[in-house]
């Protein structure tokens, strides 16, 4: 009787853990909390976008043109380029490898709320480091339609996310599991980091006052690329320019017993991973996989220095699609 009811509180728990916005404190290794001493003489390699941001031939297929070509290898030392006395601050994210969630929403995030980031955030420099290859890279940004603002590097190994004190994932040292075995332990939320479950969840359940526009606008890009599925109806007249389309209607508008009224309905943020599942992760993963076994389990996280090299702002993902919300990094920031 005992165990059945520990057993029930703890499912009340979880659901509840997953509904209600998760504000525990989080424990920020040293080296993220110094990230311009941690990251000095960390070099990476600087990503350099095609003119027209397309990295695909005709056939849609990754275009394997020579890294080396247009000068592309220039490179970057991370600790200078934090606390360079310009005045401005800098945020700098570490993604996971080329096809993960937790790259593929930080970017989505960063791609929304970018203009917020500069006028409210005082943010001048956005550098995302992705655990990729610069042809890896090219063809997310590409999948992405990423806004040549953002700055993007290359570290194939994942160093640089390793020494600002990244999660390393489950069991990182195990040699007797593989990396895909470590990986799926994380993704069902068996394991350390335990945040999976809670990050992944809400996307199915929804939350009354949560915020869609991110969303709805991820929703918009991948729909406009041609991933599936398609939720929003779409002015009839194609869009001319860089105009985009008028979205006159989302299906989510239309949910049951009230819930098209919330701020975040239920299955909405699961249907856009579900886009970034099938269109970019799957359809793509033999361009996109790490090139690093040790980068199939390794989480991100994010930054932002001053001017003096001082971090207002430090986060460590703690699991799959753990990446924070970027109006409370603004909040924390202002």
């Amino acid at each position: 009787m005992i165990g059945k009811l520990v057993c029930s509180w703890g499912f009340v728990l979880l659901l509840a853990q997953c509904i209600i916005p998760f504000h525990s404190a989080l424990v920020i290794p040293i080296a993220a909390a110094n990230p311009k001493v941690s990251l000095a003489g960390i070099s990476l390699s600087r990503v350099v976008l095609d003119k027209n941001n397309s990295n695909r031939n005709d056939d849609g297929e990754n275009s394997n043109r020579n890294e080396n070509d247009d000068n592309e290898l220039s490179m970057v030392d991370l600790g200078a380029e934090l606390g360079n006395g310009n005045g401005s601050r800098t945020m700098l994210v570490f993604g996971t490898h080329a096809g993960d969630f937790n790259t593929i929403e930080y970017l989505q995030k960063i791609m929304f709320i970018r203009d917020k980031l500069w006028t409210h955030g005082k943010i001048e420099r956005i550098v995302v480091v992705i655990n990729g290859e610069l042809r890896q890279i090219k063809l997310l940004a590409d999948l992405l339609d990423l806004s040549p603002e953002i700055e993007l590097l290359s570290d194939p190994t994942g160093e640089a996310g390793r020494r600002f004190g990244v999660d390393r994932g489950f069991r990182p040292d195990d040699k007797s599991l593989s990396p895909f075995a470590k990986q799926f332990a994380t993704g069902i939320g068996v394991g350390p980091p335990w945040m999976t479950l809670p990050a992944v969840l809400p996307g199915y359940t929804g939350n009354p006052s949560g915020k869609r526009d991110w969303i709805e606008a991820s929703l918009l890009q991948g729909q406009l690329a041609g991933r599936w599925p398609s939720v929003l109806e779409l002015e009839e007249e194609p869009a001319t320019g860089d105009k985009k389309p008028i979205i006159l209607s989302n299906k989510f508008n239309d949910a049951p017993l009230g819930l098209g009224d919330w701020g975040r309905r239920p299955f909405e943020l699961a249907t856009l991973r579900l886009q970034s599942l099938i269109g970019i992760q799957i359809k793509h993963w033999s361009d996109l996989k790490p090139v690093d076994d040790r980068c199939l389990t390794q989480l991100g996280g994010c930054t932002v220095v001053e001017s003096d090299g001082t971090a207002v702002y430090s986060w460590v993902d703690r699991g799959l699609c753990d990446v924070p919300d970027m109006d409370e990094l603004l909040e924390a920031i202002a």
